[in-house]
Formats: structure tokens, C-alpha cells, sequence
């Protein structure tokens, strides 16, 4: 809610000073802005308003998908929970996907809903959704080589066999159909 506002803030900000002549020189031009100049004022406020309405509402919708994500993305909440998963992947040669996000990511928010469809698409790969952000994962996030998000690593029976790094959706279902689709 609050990234909300400052970014309506900014975006009225931005139009005002794009509309806006500044008083810079107070002697030489009229105080008062001129009543083409004052309608132009208006026409910037009312699109600023608009536009950071438009993307008050675009936050609000995709806000939760980094958050919480579909029930058949399993949300891994410490870095022991984390090792403990990696570990039982790795043992049984198990499919899954480890998928590093953060809330305040928009490439994550966008790619989020596909990630959830796919788990549903794959129901025998078990997706894991890692929130980067958490204390407690750092020291993971630092061996992992985990440096931007989204980062998805693809585990086929047990063993790394991809990596994507941003939000590539044509690549992310590429690697998905390659790795782990049943014939």
C-alpha cells in the first residue's frame, strides 16, 4: 500500500515538473501561470491520476502472487526447511523446480502465475517457492550463486539439469516441456 502511494507520488511529481514552467526567472516572466498553461497543469494532473490509479490497481491485483502463490507451489520458509527439501529431492531423484522470487519484484509477479500453472500442467514435478528476502536464507542464497530474481533452478531426477534466470516465459515453459513432460 504504501509503494503505492510513493509511486503516485512520483508519477504526479514527474508530470507536474514535465507540464510545469519553474518561477526560475520571476523577473522577466508573469507570476501566474496563463490559462492555456493552467488547463495543460490539469490535463498532466488528471492523466497522473489516472495512470497511478491504473497502476494502484495492477499492484493490487499481481501484489499477492510473489507472496503466497497457488496451493500446488510449496512455500519453503527457513534456510533448515530449505536443505531439508534439496536434500530429499536429491536422495529419492525426485523432479522439482526451486523457484527464488521476491515481493518486491516486479519480472517475479509477472511470471509468478505462470509458474503456478505449471505445477498444476506437472503435478508429478513439486514446485518450491523460496522468498529471497528471509533472514535466515542468506547464507543459502550466497551458495547457491543466487544474485537475481527470478531465478528457477530445474531438478531432474534428483540432479540440477537447468537454470533460468528472469522472466523468459517462452524459455521457462521450453525447459519445463524439455525436462519433465510425460510421453
Amino acid at each position: 500500500m504504501a509503494r503505492s502511494s510513493i509511486l503516485r507520488s512520483l508519477v504526479l511529481s514527474r508530470a507536474m515538473l514535465s507540464r510545469v514552467r519553474p518561477f526560475s526567472n520571476h523577473l522577466t516572466s508573469h507570476p501566474f501561470p496563463s490559462p492555456q498553461s493552467h488547463s495543460s497543469v490539469f490535463a498532466s494532473l488528471a492523466a497522473a491520476t489516472i495512470a497511478s490509479s491504473q497502476l494502484s490497481l495492477f499492484h493490487h491485483s499481481h501484489s499477492l502472487s510473489s507472496a503466497s502463490g497457488p496451493s500446488d507451489v510449496v512455500l519453503v520458509n527457513s534456510e533448515k526447511e530449505f536443505n531439508d527439501i534439496l536434500t530429499k529431492v536429491q536422495d529419492n531423484s525426485l523432479h522439482a523446480i526451486f523457484y527464488f522470487t521476491a515481493v518486491w519484484c516486479g519480472p517475479c509477479r509477472f511470471i509468478s502465475p505462470v509458474v503456478g500453472e505449471l505445477s498444476k500442467k506437472y503435478p508429478h514435478v513439486t514446485t518450491y517457492k523460496i522468498d529471497i528476502d528471509q533472514e535466515e536464507m542468506q547464507g543459502t542464497l550466497g551458495k547457491l550463486q543466487i544474485t537475481s530474481v527470478p531465478t528457477l533452478h530445474f531438478f531432474q531426477n534428483g540432479k540440477k539439469a537447468d537454470e533460468l534466470i528472469g522472466a523468459d516465459v517462452a524459455q521457462l515453459n521450453h525447459i519445463t516441456e524439455k525436462l519433465f513432460k510425460k510421453d
